[in-house]
């Protein structure tokens, strides 16, 4: 099991992480990250994740480089890494009451993609999804480095939510609420550190669980 003791705060505060039984407790402020005191490059990372606040956002940054915290300034997000987006389905329900209509570009349920000078090959670039009045939309495009979920899992905030993630020679998998919903391969960089996102909003993560894989 991993506690905040297995994790640098690399530029928040000590309000911004702060370990509360078996929960770790991220007050979103500042910007920022907490990344693993090991590298890892074949590993299966389980956890449970729930945010506090509509609207709220993190994530789960996998094979960041040390460049990627290198002098980090308060209030600055992990430069480099894929992520597993942690987003409250508020964000997105914001987004279509301020424009008329759904996001064309982002979901609330597991996004995965490359940060900075990362890449990776999306599995689904481009997905189609119906709305409860049975009309579709379509988000991403065919050249999106950024995959999207096939189901749509995810709890609002107060209620647990689950992610297993698989990354195994540069290969991430992702698994929501105990179903498979979203891969990406062809990562690069394919080693480094673990890391939690500190974006704004309180959010709490419990049961982590790593295993390395050979």
């Amino acid at each position: 099991d991993l506690s905040l003791e297995d994790f640098v705060n690399v530029n928040g505060t000590d309000e911004t992480w702060k370990q509360v039984g078996d929960t770790i407790l991220c007050s979103g402020v500042p910007n920022g990250g907490a990344r693993s005191h090991k590298q890892y490059t074949n590993f299966e990372l389980t956890l449970e994740w729930k945010h506090q606040t509509h609207a709220g956002n993190a994530g789960v940054f996998l094979w960041c480089p040390e460049s990627a915290f290198t002098d980090l300034p308060p209030g600055t997000l992990p430069r480099t890494g894929i992520e597993v987006q942690v987003l409250d389905l508020g964000y997105e329900e914001n987004w279509e009451e301020s424009k008329g209509e759904p996001s064309n570009w982002f979901t609330s349920h597991g996004d995965v993609f490359p940060v900075g000078q990362s890449s990776m090959k999306a599995a689904t670039p481009q997905i189609d999804y119906s709305k409860a009045d049975g009309t579709s939309y379509t988000v991403g495009s065919p050249e999106s480095q950024r995959s999207f979920p096939t189901a749509r899992l995810v709890r609002p905030a107060g209620e647990w939510n689950s992610y297993a993630i698989r990354a195994f020679n540069g290969e991430v998998t992702l698994w929501v609420n105990g179903e498979l919903v979203n891969q990406g391969s062809e990562c690069s960089p394919a080693t480094g550190y673990l890391a939690l996102e500190s974006e704004g909003a309180p959010v709490e993560y419990r049961n982590l669980r790593l295993r390395e894989l050979n």
